[in-house]
């Protein structure tokens, strides 16, 4: 079940059949997190280009479609990703007339949803802005920048696909060089188009645009040299089951944005209507479950780019039949997971307040609240690790339906049902326990899911000749 693994020319020189598990999943983890935590900064510092300038108003206006910008966003991560796990598995078996179709359907299906999406957006953002109860002061401000965004989805979707192109075949640095070259030059494009040109926060939109513009033409002038890409017509052809699994893959992305929005959605519902009724108010777990969210949102781009920088390793690995090493591929990243969770743990348990007093000084009252809240709410941290990790295994291994599942299993499935009856319950203390109620539950369905799906292989790494395989791509 053995072949030699041929390297791309796009590859750094990665063996990524026979090289070093632990030293593969530091060199393609490790450009991920740096990718996570630059956009993270450039997202800080976006806003404060905004807020510094424009004032509140602006800031609030941006904030006030967050929500449908991360829909337009995970439309392109979605693709993208769906792209890499199809491709990652041909590339693996040595298919290269499967990976250029794959390419090419990719490419086709997300032009046709980019247009589709962008024509509902001009139709329909402003009547969803009313249905999300922006307020009139801002909602002309609101739909200026979110229709630039709109405009550019396909953009978007172009740099998600290239990015995911490129970590399919064992490329994890060169999208971080063009990330960081889009990010730098949205940060100038930010300070001269609002406070030199003065256009507002539609400049802030366009400079997102542009800024990924710039990476899908050095994307596109990358890719150019080498025959391992050069699509034909025949590439062309369309088959319905290679783009219905990129389009399955693809989803999960997307589902997974969708369940954020209605997580945060139905947390600050709950908030906002038994906070009051509490000792603490509703301004205190507001701010506290907003900083816990953004500091728990922090170890799981940990745990998430341990998983995210052994997809090319599982995906090529599984598309090659050689199964023995994706079961040892899983199982160290479930370990990396697991002790991120566990460092995490300790510093929830044992030092909340130092957390707490990094993002400023605030009364007694809101110190007992914020020491409940990371001591029980992120109590499941660990738990929450391997899943997340577990998920994206099964999505790298041609899995959505069960990728899917298990994403959705922790913040809609147990999470959402655990807030909507422990607030009304227990109040704003009782709603902590929703999540590591939801924890344990998720974890259970994670064990269940990937332990099927390991000895499967287990059982079949003797018995199934590769051809066959070949033919589930």
């Amino acid at each position: 079940m053995t072949q030699t693994a041929k390297k791309s020319p796009f590859s750094m020189n990665v063996d990524l059949m026979h090289g070093p598990i632990f030293k593969n999943l530091l060199l393609f983890m490790l450009p991920i997190f740096i990718s996570n935590l630059f956009q993270q900064l450039y997202n800080t510092v976006d806003t404060m280009i905004v807020g510094n300038v424009l004032g509140d108003t602006a800031l609030a206006a941006i904030g006030s479609c967050g929500s449908i910008y991360e829909l337009l966003v995970g439309f392109g991560l979605g693709i993208g990703n769906g792209l890499a796990i199809v491709a990652a598995r041909s590339y693996g078996a040595q298919d290269h007339d499967l990976l250029k179709k794959t390419v090419a359907g990719s490419l086709v299906i997300g032009l046709v949803a980019s247009l589709c999406i962008t024509l509902a957006g001009v139709l329909g953002l402003h009547p969803l802005l009313l249905m999300l109860d922006t307020p009139a002061e801002i909602l002309e401000e609101a739909y200026s920048y979110i229709i630039v965004i709109d405009l550019g989805v396909i953009v978007m979707f172009l740099y998600n696909l290239c990015a995911g192109l490129l970590r399919a075949i064992g490329n994890s640095v060169m999208p971080l060089m063009f990330l960081l070259i889009s990010s730098a030059l949205n940060v100038g494009l930010d300070l001269w188009f609002i406070a030199g040109v003065g256009m507002g926060v539609r400049g802030a939109a366009l400079a997102t645009i542009i800024g990924q513009i710039v990476t899908c033409i050095l994307s596109a002038l990358y890719f150019r040299k080498p025959k391992t890409f050069a699509l034909d017509r025949r590439s062309f052809v369309l088959s319905g089951k290679i783009s219905g699994r990129v389009l399955q893959l693809g989803v999960t992305s997307l589902v997974i944005q969708v369940a954020i929005v209605i997580v945060m959605s139905v947390a600050n519902n709950m908030v906002g209507r038994y906070g009051p009724e509490s000792g603490y108010g509703a301004d205190i777990p507001l701010s506290v479950v907003g900083i816990v969210m953004k500091v728990f949102g922090i170890v799981i781009a940990f745990a998430v780019g341990i998983a995210v920088g052994g997809q090319p390793i599982v995906g090529y690995n599984y598309g090659a039949g050689n199964f023995s090493r994706v079961q040892e591929t899983a199982k160290k990243i479930l370990l990396a997971d697991v002790v991120v969770g566990m460092i995490a743990l300790l510093l929830f348990e044992l030092c909340p307040q130092v957390i707490v007093r990094l993002f400023g000084s605030e009364s007694d009252l809101y110190n007992q609240y914020a020491n409940l809240c990371f001591r029980i709410f992120l109590s499941g941290i660990v738990l929450t690790c391997v899943q997340k990790a577990g998920s994206i295994f099964l999505q790298s291994i041609g899995k959505p339906v069960q990728s899917t599942l298990l994403s959705l299993s922790r913040d809609v499935i147990f999470f959402v049902p655990g807030l909507l009856l422990l607030t009304p319950a227990f109040g704003v203390e009782g709603m902590l326990w929703a999540a590591p109620v939801a924890d344990v539950l998720a974890f259970a369905v994670t064990v269940l899911l990937v332990g099927r799906e390991l000895k499967k292989m287990n059982l079949a790494e003797e018995n199934i000749p590769l051809s066959t395989h070949k033919e589930e791509l």
